[in-house]
């Protein structure tokens, strides 16, 4: 047994220990209901006016409200539990709507709550009798009676009140975090600084780099922490918990195009770095990354934007302001000619979500995504050719490279509970996908005369891939919690299940005719995987948890290759000579007659300890010391009957500490540091010659990442940074990989966003102008590349800044503020884009994607009936 796995197994056994001898020793404490809940408190209340229409009864009466409190502490809502008669009624709601809290708290975050608020009517006193004084020509008032005023008393549990009954929390179940490695970023006022899309805000959490060779509409290709994630192979992608990765996808294993998601709707990104926690899954290598909707600004919102490159964008959000938050609807129209060649580009998007309460204790969330895009590809530009004035620096090699779409239809449902000693959730998901690229890496190159084909010149090594998916899955869990020795304890049980149905079709096309001259693949899939997992948080002493479990994951595949036998070395003696270049032909092996499919069926488990150890808080230092194991599924080219792991397995460790504090009402701050290394068995290489990643030798990261915000009355900043070494092993099957730095991952990424918000010393139309500024800033240090070559550096600078008054907004941001050219993804291979050369070179040449130029947009904005 490795020593990383004697780490993990000693973490797993000392969790399960402490959880079974503590149920053991008082299965029978009954903790505070919502313990973690803060009510919220009062700031400014307003007594309710006796109602006139009362007065000649002059009666006494009690009105019982339910009033909603938003995260920002506003009533958002005010219902009638117990009536006291139309105008009392009235009369309490008026009062109660001006309001304002410090609103609840979850984990030390605002939440929106509901609490109840009675009010007690007495009549007020008769006015005071008028007595004229015959020594006086003024009349006097006779000394008052007791004033018996109208009073209103708030229901809201003090500090330290232990019955929380009154309190309902509009909050969604969240997990308890691991420590040093994870990031929870609520946007919040950083929403200031530019973001093209929802991937962006990724670059929260320490160590992102995104960069994109396919176009506007392709996923982004994501490095994080010495992984070349590609477009999410080693990332678990969801959105509310519903998986965005692809399951089965040719191109990309785990490919996850997170374009339709609209950024405004992004509350909260949450990054787990590192494979800690039970509940991550599939793709789970370098870490997992969960975007939670919602939408802060109430009301109707529309909004229209129009900036550099015919760019246009127009936006609809509504959000009733008598939901929460995770009520909304937004629909999202974006066009662009886009910076250069072939980069024009349009998408759609749709999103609904209803949120309610069910009860008092359970809350159901209903969400509809709808999506399409259809953009153009510019490709790799060779160096040479941009040198010698060839190609310009935005062109493209290949303008055949157009017509490429995708779409996505999801539907979820998700369910969750609050009981007294036990929270439960359960989500059902349905996923429809579609995707179509094209795109050449090489040029004119791969289309070499076979002996036995017919003379043919070179047809280009244009690529035509398309994926269609469905998916169908769950995952629930069932989490208890209780007092044992004084100190809370939890454990929690869950599962996930995911089937997905695929096709994946990838041909050569000729250039020119754009018709198909061969089959590179054509794979029809089902794949499973079942999961089920164990969750602990053991307190052994107030300043000293054991959080971890263990997941066991079953991976099942049934792959139909529909092209099995690619080659001409033996064709059948059915087929005529005239037809033998065709592509998928039934073939002759030893004399043996065998049709061109193949269908392959494997199936494996894998068990994976993971535990963290976390020592604190002391004067708001918390350490804490991690070891997991991940594992990420295979395409499924690489599966064969009944042989074979369908997955490859990582093993990591992690040291970190945290730090958090206030200083006093002003600031704000939380920082942490992390030491990493993780171990992969089998690494994966983006080959340009396939179009794809493939399968490479293992390879060990080793590096530190740090973060840390401070958040005030007019200021948000947020800073993060890592240093990185990512080797391929030297030892075993390495081969040609053996100690070799892995390519493409840059040892240094350093990022930081920065939000100044404020009211102006004057008024307009005796109304506030209120002026945000925005600022972020991303260094990327030189990324190895293929054969000894180091890509350059990338330094950019993103800025906005906006007005905003009464309902209207007016925002003007710019991304690459200074106009920087810059290559943001290099590679170094053999590539020939010059059709009638006498022969292609096997030379490797560099090339690059090129980065976005300065890009303007100026957006005005206008919300109604909300805040």
């Amino acid at each position: 047994m490795s020593r990383s796995r004697r780490t993990t197994a000693a973490l797993l056994l000392a969790v399960a220990v402490a959880v079974v001898g503590a149920a053991g020793r008082d299965a029978r404490a009954q903790p505070p209901p919502l313990e973690e809940v803060k009510p919220p408190t009062v700031i400014q209340h307003q007594d309710a006016v006796y109602p006139p229409s009362a007065l000649a009864e002059r009666k006494h009466a009690d009105v019982v409200l339910v009033v909603t409190i938003d995260a920002d502490g506003h009533v958002s809502d005010v219902k009638v539990q117990t009536s006291g008669g139309a105008d009392f009624d009235e009369a309490a709601a008026v009062a109660a709507r001006q309001w304002t809290f410090v609103p609840a708290a979850r984990g030390g975050k605002p939440v929106p709550s509901r609490i109840r608020v009675p009010f007690h009517f007495a009549p007020p006193a008769p006015p005071p009798e008028i007595v004229v004084d015959a020594r006086k020509d003024t009349p006097t008032a006779a000394p008052p009676a007791p004033q018996l005023a109208p009073s209103a008393r708030s229901a809201v549990p003090k500090d330290g009140d232990r019955d929380l009954d009154e309190v309902d929390v509009i909050g969604r179940i969240r997990r308890r975090p691991i420590g040093a490695p994870e990031y929870e970023s609520v946007i919040g006022e950083l929403a200031a600084v530019p973001r093209a899309t929802a991937a962006d805000a990724l670059k929260l959490a320490p160590g992102f780099l995104l960069t994109n060779e396919g176009g506007s509409g392709h996923a982004e290709q994501v490095f994080l922490r010495g992984f070349d994630a590609h477009e999410g192979q080693d990332l678990e992608f969801t959105v509310d918990g519903v998986p965005i990765n692809d399951s089965g996808n040719y191109h990309g294993n785990g490919y996850a195009d997170t374009h339709f998601i609209i950024p405004e709707l992004i509350h909260a990104v949450r990054v787990l770095e590192g494979p800690y926690a039970p509940q991550q899954g599939n793709f789970a290598v370098a870490g997992s990354a969960d975007y939670e909707l919602g939408l802060d600004r109430r009301g109707l919102t529309a909004s229209y934007g129009a900036g550099s490159f015919g760019a246009q964008r127009l936006l609809v959000l509504w959000g009733p302001n008598d939901s929460p938050p995770g009520t909304f609807a937004g629909a999202e129209y974006y066009t662009t000619n886009g910076f250069g060649v072939d980069r024009q580009a349009k998408r759609g998007t749709a999103i609904a979500q209803w949120e309610a309460p069910l009860g008092r204790r359970g809350a159901l969330r209903v969400n509809l995504t709808a999506y399409a895009t259809d953009f153009n590809n510019a490709g790799v530009v060779r160096e040479d050719d941009y040198e010698a004035g060839k190609v310009g620096f935005f062109g493209t090699e290949d303008p055949n490279q157009t017509g490429n779409t995708a779409s996505r239809v999801a539907m979820s449902a998700t369910y969750e509970g609050r009981f007294s000693q036990v929270e439960v959730s359960q989500q059902l998901f349905a996923i429809d996908r579609t995707m179509r690229l094209r795109e050449n890496w090489t040029g004119f190159l791969l289309d070499v005369q076979e002996p036995l084909q017919l003379p043919h010149p070179q047809r280009g090594d244009l690529i035509d891939f398309h994926f269609d998916e469905v998916s169908l899955g769950g995952r629930g869990f069932a989490r208890w919690h209780g007092d044992v020795l004084g100190l809370r304890q939890e454990l929690e049980g869950g599962y996930f299940a995911r089937v997905d149905t695929t096709q994946s079709t990838q041909d050569r096309v000729a250039a020119g005719t754009n018709q198909p001259y061969a089959v590179d693949a054509d794979y029809q899939s089902t794949l499973a995987d079942l999961g089920v997992y164990l969750d602990a948080n053991a307190r052994l002493l107030p300043w000293l948890s054991l959080r971890g479990g263990v997941r066991a994951d079953m991976f099942l595949f049934d792959v139909l290759d529909a092209c099995a036998i690619k080659s001409v070395d033996d064709p059948s003696a059915v087929v005529a000579p005239s037809q033998i270049d065709v592509s998928c032909l039934s073939q002759l092996e030893h004399g043996a007659y065998a049709e061109p499919f193949l269908r392959s069926a494997t199936g494996s488990g894998t068990v994976m300890p993971r535990g963290t150890v976390v020592v604190g808080p002391f004067q708001g230092f918390e350490l804490s010391a991690s070891a997991g194991n991940g594992v990420r599924s295979v395409d499924p080219s690489y599966v064969s009957q009944g042989i074979g792991t369908p997955f490859v397995t990582v093993e990591s460790r992690d040291l970190g500490v945290s730090y958090a504090h206030d200083f006093g009402d002003a600031v704000r701050l939380t920082a942490k540091s992390d030491f990493f290394q993780t171990h992969v068995g089998e690494d994966l290489v983006f080959d340009p010659t396939e179009g794809r990643s493939t399968l490479a030798s293992g390879s060990t990261r080793t590096g530190w990442s740090g973060a840390a915000r401070a958040l005030g009355h007019f200021f948000d900043v947020a800073a993060n940074a890592t240093v990185v070494k990512a080797v391929f092993d030297s030892s075993g099957a390495c081969a040609p990989y053996c100690g070799l730095l892995v390519p493409y991952v840059p040892d240094l990424v350093l990022r930081g966003d920065a939000a100044f918000f404020t009211d102006l010393p004057w008024h307009l139309a005796h109304q506030p102008v209120r002026a945000t500024l925005g600022y972020g800033v991303s260094y990327v240090g030189r990324r190895p590349l293929p054969y000894g070559d180091v890509s350059d550096v990338i330094f950019l600078s993103d800025a906005s800044f906006g007005l905003g008054w009464t309902i209207w907004n007016a925002r003007l941001s710019a991304q690459n503020l200074f106009d920087t050219r810059y290559r943001l993804g290099e590679y170094d291979y053999p590539s020939s884009f010059g059709k009638y050369l006498p022969a292609p070179t096997l030379a490797p040449e560099r090339s690059f994607t090129a980065g976005a130029p300065r890009t303007v947009l100026l957006t005005l904005s206008a919300t109604v009936g909300g805040s």
